[in-house]
């Protein structure tokens, strides 16, 4: 499956309809369990009065971003993403709604090390994507400050469907992989979740993977989305607050918070 395509369409509505970017937020919100997991750690992580240095890796829409920058009124945010037109659209947006608090740059995760210190960093669905994986959690581990953290949400190897997304150069990740990665890039591991459990899955399939199919045979029907969320979103809802309560033990997701220790060299 090819999933650049839909997120084309999405980002083309915005850019034609700009007030349709917080509708388009609050829909990810809405349909995507792992915003959940990762939002409600960064919640609990990160009082609302400090001043977060955010560093967005592979921000797509920017909606990290824009969750941090609305947020906590403090804090300042770097965006990096290969697709340029995203960034520049939504720093258009930023920079009237919170001047001087954005910056972005078009870059590889593997090359680019930032200049900038951060406490907090986000790479969301973009390590199943990077080969080098390993010079990445490298990179991180040397712009964050000691004693800074790294979210991690990633495909887990349980996944069917990430085996075989298009964009995907692995399908998922074990738990021993991942957290062997980032012990050897110098972090220690926190947390790690599974996310997508029996209760996640069916959400997905009601919320993402239907409608996907649906889109994939006419653009047209994207007309009837709004009568189909409004039937069945309940049910969405409840299953992925279910699987946020529940303690997987295996899932197509996977959560991990990990901290750059004191001292570190």
């Amino acid at each position: 499956m090819q999933y650049d395509p839909i997120k084309n369409l999405f980002a083309s509505l915005i850019r034609n309809f700009p007030f349709l970017r917080k509708c388009f937020f609050h829909l990810l919100d809405m349909l995507f369990l792992r915003q959940w997991y990762v939002k409600k750690l960064i919640i609990d992580l990160f009082p609302r009065y400090l001043k977060l240095k955010f560093y967005d890796a592979g921000a797509g829409f920017c909606q990290y971003s824009d969750f941090i920058l609305q947020n906590w009124k403090s804090s300042s945010v770097l965006a990096l993403d290969l697709k340029e037109d995203y960034l520049k659209e939504y720093a258009t947006y930023a920079t009237k709604k919170y001047p001087s608090r954005f910056n972005w740059i078009t870059d590889d995760l593997v090359s680019y090390i930032p200049q900038n210190k951060f406490n907090l960093i986000a790479a969301i669905d973009i390590l199943e994507h990077i080969e080098d994986d390993l010079s990445v959690l490298k990179n991180f581990h040397h712009c964050l400050e000691e004693g800074g953290r790294l979210i991690i949400s990633t495909p887990s190897d349980l996944d069917e469907t990430a085996r075989f997304t298009a964009e995907h150069v692995r399908p998922g990740y074990s738990e021993n992989e991942i957290k062997s990665k980032l012990t050897n890039a110098g972090f220690l591991i926190k947390e790690f979740r599974y996310s997508y459990g029996k209760w996640g899955k069916l959400s997905w399939i009601l919320s993402i993977k239907l409608t996907l199919k649906l889109l994939s045979y006419s653009k047209v029907l994207l007309l009837i989305l709004p009568i189909y969320y409004l039937c069945l979103y309940p049910v969405i809802y409840l299953l992925m607050s279910l699987d946020v309560k529940t303690d997987n033990k295996s899932g197509n997701g996977i959560v991990v918070l990990a901290e750059k220790p004191l001292n570190a060299s």
